[in-house]
């Protein structure tokens, strides 16, 4: 006799920190499963309760103790269909990772997750005790095992809950987006469920937290190792996937359709933008817009997160600034909706250099005079958010932080990096992509050379090399850590190769400071970028 069970796969957006709030969301989850989706059994992502990741909330025992008590309630209030929810779990002074199955008022069992992952973005050793346990639990006459995101990805959690007679494996995950991070997930699940010929439940939470994006990207893997059900990207969702066990388990499947990766990348920017400013409660935001590509797909961005009624751009223009650059700012801004001022920085600037006129005598103009500019531009947008209590949105990309073609408390001051791990090439794809949905940023922004426009006739390529050689040469170095010999081996220029890795050297103490941003890379400028400002190392 064949037996059935339907599961509910919870993509929901929660935040570190709102145990209440991330409660409140449990429970109405559940009560939707088993109300309107008749389900017999809803799973919820890693760490559910608290939100991921905690960080040194962790260490805090009244943070503990509140985790606690809202699995508590958990428990106490929802009833009628089996709840496998994410929480820590304290026992003499050790901290689990740990997700529990609750049913009708009772733990039916807790599973503590085996392999802490302790690279890149997670610090997982610095909180939580390795758990020993296979946990495989018999719901509804199915046997699931119970793995815990980074379990899926190493060899054992999953093959020890097949040899203790699990039909299924159900995981919760807490896993950040990156841009190629999908077809990774659906190749190593693929392969652990067709080795072990058993469909695999893979629940992520969605949402932005600080510089870290979760797509969401639930789904189900069948027993033959494919994508059969898939619960979408960067949206709230409540998924029922019909799992029915004969001789094998089989898995209703559904016509799926993955998105491209401009448009996964775009959508990770909006939803970083929106989470950002909507959990840390800002009225709104403020772009200066110059003209150029990066400041026009920054702006769109923000619109798209917010709404046109919470952003205000800024033109800032200064006796560098070009008729085209003033012509396509006011067509953008048209565009979008947006409110918008103009505040020329001249007279700013004029007063600076009358302050200094003495000090700078004997010497003749050079890139203080431009980072000037860059700082009274500066200055304006902090006033702004200050009295309007708007977040400045900064504008500078991947490729500029990375060999500091910006300036220090000038383009780089302000409250969320929208682009910071975008490459110059990849933003003009991105403004491309924005576009063929609605065209809003002019046709010239993205065919005109890159200028900074801080001097006369100036262009980014008078500074940097090309951005498609830079953007390689950075990839190579950056996200493939490869060596300057590795590099040149590849036909890149000898001399071009020193200079970018110099300049990325010389600048770490910028990005010290740098504003946080959207995490879309394997390897940031972030967490996952740990390297020493004074640092001797010649490679």
């Amino acid at each position: 006799m064949s037996k059935k069970i339907r599961i509910v796969l919870a993509q929901l957006n929660l935040t570190v920190g709102d145990i209440s709030g991330n409660l409140e969301k449990h429970v109405r989850a559940a009560h939707d499963a088993r109300d309107k989706l008749s389900a017999d059994m809803i799973v919820f992502p890693e760490l559910s309760l608290i939100g991921y990741p905690c960080e040194d909330l962790l260490l805090r025992k009244a943070f503990i103790d509140d985790a606690r008590k809202a699995l508590h309630q958990i428990k106490a209030t929802v009833k009628n269909i089996y709840c496998l929810v994410g929480h820590p779990y304290t026992d003499h002074h050790r901290l689990f990772n740990s997700c529990s199955l609750i049913f009708n008022g009772r733990i039916l069992s807790r599973y503590d997750k085996q392999r802490l992952p302790n690279y890149g973005v997670f610090d997982e050793c610095r909180y939580f005790t390795p758990g020993t346990r296979t946990c495989v639990q018999t719901v509804e006459g199915i046997s699931a095992g119970l793995v815990i995101c980074e379990d899926l990805w190493k060899i054992g959690p999953v093959q020890d809950a097949a040899t203790q007679g699990a039909q299924i494996i159900i995981s919760p995950n807490a896993s950040p987006f990156e841009i190629d991070k999908h077809e990774q997930r659906v190749a190593v699940m693929g392969k652990r469920a067709a080795q072990h010929r058993l469909p695999i439940v893979y629940v992520n939470q969605v949402g932005g937290q600080d510089d870290l994006i979760f797509d969401g990207g639930s789904m189900v893997i069948n027993a033959q190792g494919h994508l059969c059900q898939f619960a979408g990207f960067f949206n709230e969702t409540l998924l029922p996937v019909d799992l029915t066990l004969d001789a094998a388990p089989q898995v209703s499947a559904s016509k799926i359709s993955i998105s491209s990766h401009e448009e996964r990348v775009y959508q990770a920017l909006v939803l970083g933008v929106r989470d950002y400013v909507n959990k840390n409660h800002f009225n709104g935001v403020l772009v200066g817009v110059s003209g150029g590509i990066d400041s026009a797909l920054t702006l769109a961005v923000a619109v798209d997160a917010l709404g046109k009624e919470r952003v205000h751009a800024v033109m800032m223009p200064s006796r560098y600034t070009s008729k085209i650059s003033t012509e396509d700012s006011l067509t953008l801004i048209n565009n979008l909706g947006v409110s918008s001022e103009t505040l020329s920085i001249e007279s700013v600037y004029e007063s600076f250099l009358a302050s200094l006129s003495q000090s700078f005598a004997d010497k003749k103009p050079d890139i203080t005079e431009e980072n000037i500019q860059a700082r009274c531009r500066a200055v304006i947008l902090m006033a702004l958010s200050n009295k309007h209590g708007h977040l400045v949105l900064t504008t500078g990309n991947r490729s500029e932080i990375a060999v500091g073609y910006c300036t220090l408390y000038g383009d780089m001051a302000g409250g969320f990096a929208v682009l910071k791990d975008v490459p110059k090439t990849l933003v003009y794809k991105l403004a491309a992509y924005r576009n063929q949905q609605h065209p809003v940023i002019p046709a010239r922004t993205l065919e005109r050379p890159p200028t900074a426009e801080l001097a006369p006739d100036q262009k980014d390529e008078d500074t940097l090399p090309p951005y498609p050689v830079l953007d390689r040469i950075l990839e190579c170095y950056l996200n493939q850590s490869q060596s300057l010999e590795e590099i040149i081996d590849q036909g890149f220029d000898s001399r071009t190769v020193h200079q970018v890795v110099a300049m990325i050297k010389k600048n770490e103490y910028k990005r010290r400071q740098a504003a946080i941003g959207p995490r879309i890379n394997h390897k940031s400028f972030g967490k996952d970028w740990r390297y020493p400002v004074t640092n001797g190392f010649k490679g």
